[in-house]
Formats: C-alpha cells, structure tokens, sequence
C-alpha cells in the first residue's frame, strides 16, 4: 500500500513539474490559431520568395550566356555588325504599369477630377500611382462596355479631340458661313393664328444661327481658358445642348411640331430675340409643365366635374405634364 502511494505521489509531482506551455491542450483559443495561420502563411510566403528569387537569379546568369553567344555568332555571319551595335533599344510599352511615372501634382489633380481621396491611410507615393492607374483602367473597361451611355463624358472627348484638330483656317470659314448666313428675320407672334407655316424656318434658322454664335464664342475663348476643367465642362455643356435639340431640329424640318408647342416655342424665340430672358423662361415653364398648379388626381375631392379644373384642361398653354 505503501509503494503504491509512493508511486501515485511520484506521479503527482512529475506532472507539476511540467510547464503549462509543454502539456498537450485541449482547447486552443483562437488568437493561437490565428498567429498558427499567419505563420504557416509567412513561411510559404517566403519559401515562394526564395524560389523566385533563384528563378531570377538563374534567368540573369543565362542572360550574358545568351547575349555573348548571339553577339558572336551576330559578328560571324553579319556583313554589317557595326550596324547592330548603334541600334536603337526597343521602346518600352507605355501602357505598362512601370512607365506610368507621373508627378505627384498631377496624381492629385486626376485622382480629385474622380473624386477619390488623394491618399490613402499608409499608402505612398508609388501606391498612389498604382491605384489612380488601377482606376483610370477600370473606366476604361467600362467605357468600352457600357460605350454610348454617358452623354456628358462623350461630350467632353468630343471637345479635346475637336481642339487637338482645329486648324489656322477657323476664321476663314467662319466668315464665309457669316455671309452665307446673314440676319435672320425677327420672329412674329401673330403669325402662329395667321400662318403657322412661315413659323418653321424662323425658328429652325434663329436657333441653328443661336447654337453656332454659342460655339464660336466657346472656340474664341482664351487656350488657358479651354484647358481648365470649367471651361472643358462648358464646352461639353455646349455640345450636348446642341445634341439634344436634334429631335426639335426634325420636327421643325417635317413641319409636324404640334400647335401647341409650336405656340410656345415661338414665343421662346420671339422673347429670346428681342434679349427678353426672363419672359422666355416663363414661356419655357408652360411648354414644360403648363399652368396646372398641382397634379391632377391627387387632390380629387369628388367624381364630379368642377369648373376650375375644366378651366385648367382648357387652357392652351398646357402641354407636357398635363397629357
């Protein structure tokens, strides 16, 4: 009994002995298996390192092997050698990510055009560059995707390419469109009872005349002027304007523009004529949403018909909003 207990208390203290770190655990927390992953992830981490560092190392002392032996055998069987030796190295390829070497100024510039932050937390110089690089290619994929749907951008590459190809002839053709074109007829409103008809060349010419003054005045503008960002915007603005009115610009060659905007569209360009603006946007305003003060339908207090809202639906001046 003796022996046993003597070999029971034996045991006992070889196990107290034993440092906590050494005896197999049960439960691991998850810091130590964390720190276990990062570990296992840093030695292959390395490991792949070393191997391509070998890899390196191997292809540049193949290298000069390669280069003596072409060099020698481009001497022996070359009658010009001495031709091969001032050639010109081959041009790196620009859209490679390390010829995308631009000043800081201009990663800032760009990156704040994009509305990206300029820097991020820890990121440096060449991170910088990496990610506005990393940007300007993914809309470029989605340009190339989705080409077409963006009117203002296309607009905006439409001015830069316009101004990389305008000419010294910009004031000899302007005067001859000038004398091609000469004054257009002041519009009058009595003509949309007495003769509708005469109306469409008036405004077909008073707004192509209206569009071309607009542009030439964004071409006359300083060069500095153009290359800022407010003026490349101004001049897309212009160009997707003139854009959108095609549609009118048809109807008024088909002669099918109906009355009532007809109407309105006269008066725009009578008030517009005589630099009455403010008279024009109210005319604007009725071809757009009319004189209805509030939708129809929601405010409905009966089934019955009232005379303010027959007063509303009987008025000319309503058109878009109130079909």
């Amino acid at each position: 009994m003796d022996a046993l207990k003597a070999e029971i208390a034996l045991k006992r203290k070889t196990f107290q002995d034993v440092p906590p770190t050494d005896r197999p655990a049960k439960y691991m927390r998850r810091g130590d298996i964390e720190r276990l992953k990062e570990e296992q992830e840093r030695k292959e981490r390395e490991d792949k390192e070393a191997k391509e560092r070998e890899r390196k190392e191997a292809e540049k002392a193949a290298k000069p092997q390669n280069g003596e032996q072409a060099t020698s055998r481009s001497t022996t069987h070359s009658p010009h050698p001495d031709s091969l030796r001032n050639a010109e190295p081959p041009t790196p390829d620009p859209s490679s990510s390390t010829t995308f070497n631009i000043s800081h100024e201009e990663a800032i510039r760009r990156l704040r055009v994009k509305g990206q932050p300029i820097r991020l937390f820890g990121e440096s110089d060449r991170d910088r560059r990496l990610r506005l690089r990393a940007l300007e290619l993914i809309e470029e994929k989605e340009h190339e995707r989705h080409g077409g749907q963006n009117d203002f951008k296309k607009a905006l590459e439409d001015v830069e390419s316009r101004a990389q190809k305008e000419g010294d002839d910009k004031g000899r053709k302007r005067g001859g469109k000038e004398g091609k074109e000469g004054s257009v007829e002041l519009l009058d409103l009595d003509l949309v009872k007495a003769d509708p008809d005469k109306l469409y060349p008036i405004i077909y010419y008073a707004l192509k005349r209206t569009l071309k003054e607009w542009e030439e005045w964004m071409d006359d503008r300083p060069e500095h002027v153009k290359r800022t960002t407010q003026g490349k915007l101004a001049a897309a603005t212009q160009r997707q304007s003139a854009e959108y009115l095609k549609p009118l610009f048809k109807l008024l060659r088909s002669r099918s523009l109906p009355a009532d905007m007809l109407a309105r569209v006269s008066e725009i360009v009578h008030y517009m004529q005589k630099r009455q603006y403010q008279r024009a946007n109210d005319s604007y305003l009725r071809l757009s949403i009319g004189n209805a003060p509030w939708p129809i339908g929601v405010t409905m207090v009966g089934i019955h018909e009232r005379s303010a809202r027959e007063k509303i639906f009987s008025r000319p001046g309503c058109t878009c909003a109130e079909r």
